[in-house]
């Protein structure tokens, strides 16, 4: 749904209504940061005789985030320690068919917008316990997400043919590397055990703080990649974030602190996983210039290109 501003103001007396009139000083706004079509407010929510808590309202949102946000709340009241704390919520507005949320407003974030290097350990630790938590959740009617990787390939070959692109001999030779192995790389990544939850949208725009930027526990947002895989796609996926800025990757390594958040709380991390996280490094990095208009900045390309030959060395494709 496109944002639309007024729309909100209009809907703003019936959430007023499902808030039982709870909602006070509500100012919409739209952040630098923020995707998609929601449109996003501050307001205050009162309290009888206790103080008065900042949240934000959003809506809509995609029926994912709802539930999760819903699901990872703690029964008794507290606020859970990765996801923010939910004051109201609903499926519906007004006439619309629409589910909303009233969330807390986290005071410090989202991390990225200002590096830290304390930054990456504490998304790990947040990520690690969403695992935990999540763990014991079924999966019965969630498959893991099949990319179409052959497809993916062809658009990346074809990326590197069409345009100039920096170290294009290199990429030209790496791709045929790829194709190669690509069936072997392909099976064995598509027999990962997928049948756990995973964040699916873990970087540093979706991680918040209650306590400051550069210390306290990381507030994990934005739930509607939440879907059922292996933690390595999350590990690969923050660690992606920072190929373009090798000295903060290589500083702060996020892979290895995702397993070591993981075995912190006695989470497995299987024999295979160094192999696993390598052929998902090799899969995205490689079909890295099958996305130029988003991913086509010369500094992705080259830490790509670089991850991508480092990671094809070490499995001996």
């Amino acid at each position: 749904m496109k944002h639309d501003p007024a729309l909100a103001r209009h809907l703003l007396p019936a959430l007023q209504e499902a808030c039982n009139g709870r909602l006070d000083g509500v100012s919409w706004f739209r952040a630098d940061w923020q995707r998609g079509g929601a449109s996003t407010a501050r307001a205050k929510w009162l309290f009888d005789g206790q103080p008065d808590r900042a949240v934000v309202i959003k809506f809509p949102v995609v029926p994912r985030e709802l539930y999760w946000t819903r699901r990872l709340q703690n029964t008794d009241g507290t606020p859970p320690a990765m996801v923010p704390h939910l004051f109201a919520s609903g499926q519906s507005l007004g006439n619309y068919d629409l589910a909303w949320m009233v969330i807390e407003e986290l005071p410090f974030g989202p991390l990225g917008m200002r590096w830290h290097r304390d930054h990456i350990a504490r998304i790990c630790k947040a990520a690690a316990r969403f695992q935990q938590v999540t763990f014991d959740l079924p999966v019965e009617d969630a498959t893991p997400r099949i990319e179409s990787w052959v497809d993916l390939l062809d658009r990346a070959r074809s990326g590197v043919r069409e345009n100039a692109l920096p170290k294009q001999p290199r990429w030209v030779a790496a791709l045929k590397r790829v194709q190669r192995s690509c069936d072997a790389l392909v099976a064995h990544w598509r027999e990962r055990d997928g049948s756990h939850w995973i964040h699916g949208d873990l970087h540093l725009a979706n991680a918040m703080s209650r306590a400051s930027a550069q210390a306290g526990d990381v507030i994990l947002i934005d739930l509607a990649e939440v879907r059922c895989g292996h933690w390595t796609e999350d590990a690969v996926f923050l660690e992606r974030q920072l190929w373009a800025r090798p000295d903060r990757l290589d500083a702060t390594k996020p892979v290895r602190e995702m397993a070591r958040a993981r075995r912190k709380l006695d989470l497995e991390v299987e024999e295979d996983a160094l192999e696993l996280i390598d052929i998902r490094r090799v899969l995205m990095a490689a079909t890295a210039p099958a996305f130029l208009r988003t991913e086509g900045h010369p500094r992705h390309l080259n830490g790509s290109l670089a991850q991508l030959e480092a990671a094809l060395d070490r499995l001996g494709a």
